[in-house]
């Protein structure tokens, strides 16, 4: 699971992730413990896959960070999000744009530093074309993606468990990754297909962010062919056998909006019926999944009270509800983690 990474959002999720999957107390992950559990085991907080902040093993940053030099323009282009307009009026192409900011933001982040205070320096020396006025903050600046895709090339990564986004330079880093690497590519692909296989090449693509063509220039070798619902997807050929006679799970976790679970893009394998998707996905405000025996049959959101945790559950469209006192013993787990002395479980 780490060697794709472990999503973060509002400083929770990734605790409650590792929390869901660790044995022991959950409590290592809480407050200033979780920095610790995350030094211990060799973590940090860097943007990668898509521009979001992920935990990964600091010995893979190198990698990672190839993996973000996008092959051509239509991969930049994708990655980025940008319409035609943008390229028009960044005055560039849009690879060179991306190697660009990299290489003033590796020039300017040569401390650690508040994301604001990075954005404000480097977009005060970028070329015109690389900034764009903000509504929301009313001010002049570098654009979200273009930082978020770019910040690890110049080999900066994130302070973990930190508010508000700290960067950091990374002790040893070459200088900025210009040059893109299909291997590097090749191996978050082959990863996510080891997380969340079988899958397609669009559901690759979807998790990278880019297009189905260029992740066929990143596909991996030694995979096996399968038939998923009528359509062809593929997985390494090691993971045949767990695929053929998978382990029955008899056990109740609440996890984390921006789970590695919910990260798969085959939205309808995780969750069968549509109509309940909208209810686990949402544009804005994703709530926790409820799983239970291995599928996902609920959703939850939690609200703090003085030293308790309210969890609320609501059970999905046509899927039983957990029995009570395993949701209970779940909710513990979830309120330890999050440094809370007691939790309590109500159904919406």
């Amino acid at each position: 699971m780490l060697r794709l990474g472990v999503q973060e959002a509002s400083q929770v999720a990734a605790r409650l992730a590792m929390a869901a999957r660790l044995a022991g107390d959950p409590a290592r992950c809480a407050g200033e413990k979780f920095a610790h559990l995350l030094r211990d085991a060799g973590l940090t907080l860097a943007w990668t896959h898509r521009g979001a902040p992920h935990l990964h093993h600091a010995a893979d940053l190198p990698w990672l960070a190839l993996s973000l030099v996008p092959l051509d323009d239509a991969d930049a282009q994708a990655r980025m999000s940008w319409q035609r307009r943008d390229v028009a009026d960044a005055g560039m192409p849009v690879t060179e744009a991306m190697t660009t900011a990299a290489k003033y933001l590796g020039d300017v982040v040569d401390r650690t530093m508040t994301k604001g205070t990075a954005s404000e320096a480097v977009s005060k020396i970028l070329p015109p074309g690389l900034v764009r006025w903000c509504r929301g903050c009313q001010a002049t600046h570098i654009h979200e993606q273009p930082m978020r895709l770019t910040t690890l090339r110049a080999g900066v990564r994130l302070e973990p468990d930190v508010s508000p986004a700290t960067l950091t330079p990374i002790d040893g880093w070459p200088g900025v990754i210009a040059e893109p690497d299909p291997d590097a590519g090749r191996r978050v692909v082959e990863e996510y297909l080891r997380v969340h296989g079988p899958a397609t090449v669009a559901e690759a693509a979807g998790f990278l962010g880019t297009t189905r063509s260029a992740v066929k220039q990143m596909w991996p070798d030694g995979l096996a062919e399968v038939q998923v619902d009528g359509k062809t997807a593929f997985l390494p050929e090691d993971l045949l056998p767990a695929l053929e006679s998978p382990p029955e799970p008899s056990f109740v976790r609440l996890l984390p909006p921006a789970d590695p679970l919910l990260q798969a893009r085959d939205r309808a394998l995780l969750v069968p019926d549509k109509a309940n998707h909208k209810l686990v996905w949402r544009i804005i405000g994703n709530p926790g999944a409820v799983l239970a025996d291995g599928e996902i049959v609920g959703t939850w959101r939690a609200r703090a009270r003085g030293k308790r945790l309210e969890i609320t559950v609501s059970t999905l469209y046509g899927q039983p509800q957990p029995a009570e006192t395993d949701l209970e013993a779940e909710a513990a787990r979830v309120a330890a983690a999050r440094g809370f002395a007691q939790a309590t479980v109500s159904f919406a």
